[in-house]
């Protein structure tokens, strides 16, 4: 740990690194830094479109990014490290935001309160820790995100990843992606196809708050 932040480690990045600068090939579309989210907003704490990662889950999604290209795909990282403040945003939207202008693209079936009751959205997220990444499959035959059933942050029972609602094709594109995800040393989670952890996290007990910022690991 960096001495000035030992009174609030929660504050340090010394553990993080910019996931295109080791994944050069990764793709990425962080939605939470622009208005296409759940919300219709950039979210708090997003002040850079990049993806961060401790530098454990980077180097085991570099693994998996390495097998995938063999096989003609790339990653595309909607969201990885996400600070405590962002998921503080998520909270205060769900509680006291009447604004539901989102709710026709990403929850249409939903309250907004079912959405922490279900385990969309959570009060403390494995995102802040550093180690969980939201991402999908690119093919690189086509330049397009690989047909998963329904898109990122759809939060519907069509999004768990066991969902047999979608077409076969759809089904084994989800266990592709799962099945190189989990061999590479991550785990799901039952509700969102897209959404890795690192099963040997390196702080599970530290909710990091620093910002989503290139420029903040270089200080």
């Amino acid at each position: 740990m960096r001495t000035e932040y030992r009174n609030d480690p929660a504050m340090d990045p010394s553990g993080f690194v910019v996931l295109a600068d080791y994944v050069p090939h990764i793709v990425q579309e962080i939605r939470y830094y622009s208005t296409y989210n759940f919300i219709g907003e950039r979210i708090d704490g997003y002040e850079e479109p990049c993806a961060l990662l401790t530098i454990e889950a980077a180097r085991a999604l570099k693994a998996a990014a390495s097998e995938l290209i063999v096989q003609g795909y790339r990653l595309k990282v909607f969201d990885a490290y996400r600070p405590a403040v962002a998921v503080k945003h998520f909270v205060l939207w769900g509680i006291e935001d009447q604004d539901i202008r989102m709710k026709p693209y990403f929850y249409p079936e939903l309250n907004k309160t079912e959405l922490f009751a279900r385990g969309y959205i959570a009060k403390q997220s494995s995102h802040s820790r550093g180690s969980a990444v939201d991402l999908t499959l690119l093919d690189m035959s086509t330049g397009k995100e690989v047909d998963m059933g329904s898109p990122f942050d759809l939060f519907s029972p069509i999004s768990h990843p066991d969902c047999r609602e979608v077409t076969e094709e759809q089904y084994e594109n989800r266990m592709l992606l799962q099945r190189v995800m989990v061999r590479n040393g991550f785990q799901p989670i039952d509700c969102e196809w897209w959404h890795f952890a690192l099963k040997y996290e390196p702080y599970p007990d530290t909710y990091f708050n620093f910002p989503v910022s290139a420029e903040y690991l270089k200080r």
